[in-house]
């Protein structure tokens, strides 16, 4: 790939030299890469939409009917308190086939009968990776670190963000875990290029600065953003997706909806959706994609309501 100076670029797009170094600090420009103090730029780089004249939202998504959801929500809400033996039910459910699902998509070998078997008896399959079982365990407390938040109405913040990666990684990578990356990547397959690593301390900081401002969205949208832009910056160097989707559910139980499970069969619509937003800003068909697996949780919960 050829890379070009400040200069080329600043002819070429017609605006001013110290507007290119501001976009490429704020990782506006895809595949930007810093050598000593100089900016070098991707020839085919392409000019970045000027957000400083945009009156709108950056992050939009088209009509999304959230009626029936919410419907079976307030459902679900009249017959809260649940017997023991139903919270008990659907927790152990949705516990088993979030973990078996996150970790699938990211290429772990257990099937989900196997991964019941490590949760519920901690017992080690024969012929499968300790990294494998590890992923399991460390997946159920990262879990249960973000019921903790729900139950004490924490503010979500960079620190528990960390910590919930730390929960996902350690004893498998413990000198990453927990630490944003160091290093530029790309994603397998997508089109987005992540920020350059120098930047994700700020884009995280301005990230949960952007969620604060999405309180008066409806909650599975603020769900959605949060898990799609969190995965557009990709801070850390492995784990983002299993973190991705944990945010995603902490954000739909502190709003009093069931959690979702990404099934690892549907990991191409996902990844494709998720894509789109980053490279578009539109997040209609992944809410979509949520807003039908709400609606699946849901019917778990009004099945053994009856």
């Amino acid at each position: 790939m050829e890379y070009k100076n400040i200069s080329y670029f600043a002819t070429k797009w017609n605006i001013k030299e110290r507007r290119i170094r501001v976009l490429c600090t704020e990782g506006r420009i895809h595949g930007v890469k810093k050598v000593g103090k100089t900016w070098l730029i991707p020839e085919d780089a392409q000019k970045p939409i000027d957000k400083r004249y945009r009156q709108v939202n950056d992050l939009f998504f088209d009509s999304i009917d959230f009626s029936i959801i919410d419907e079976k929500k307030d459902t679900i809400d009249s017959h809260r308190p649940f017997s023991q033996n139903m919270t008990r039910q659907l927790r152990d459910k949705l516990i088993i086939e979030w973990t078996y699902n996150s970790n699938a998509i990211e290429g772990n070998t257990l099937t989900l009968s196997e991964t019941k078997v490590v949760l519920e008896n901690g017992i080690t399959i024969k012929g499968k990776p300790l990294k494998d079982h590890l992923e399991i365990i460390n997946h159920k407390e990262a879990i249960e670190y973000i019921e903790d938040l729900v139950s004490k109405n924490v503010k979500l913040s960079e620190y528990d963000i960390k910590a919930v990666h730390y929960l996902i990684l350690k004893e498998i990578d413990s000198t990453n875990a927990g630490k944003y990356r160091q290093e530029n990547v790309f994603i397998s397959g997508a089109k987005h290029v992540p920020s350059v690593y120098l930047n994700v301390p700020y884009e995280m900081q301005k990230m949960i600065e952007k969620y604060q401002s999405w309180k008066d969205l409806h909650p599975v949208v603020r769900a959605c953003y949060l898990h799609g832009e969190f995965v557009k910056i990709h801070p850390f160097i492995d784990g983002n997706g299993r973190t991705a989707r944990l945010l995603l559910n902490f954000e739909l139980i502190q709003s009093g909806y069931p959690p979702v499970v990404i099934k690892t069969e549907n990991r191409a619509d996902y990844y494709d959706t998720l894509d789109k937003a980053h490279t578009t800003n539109n997040y209609t068909d992944f809410i979509k994609i949520i807003v039908d697996l709400v609606n699946e949780s849901e019917n778990l919960y009004l099945y053994l309501i009856g």
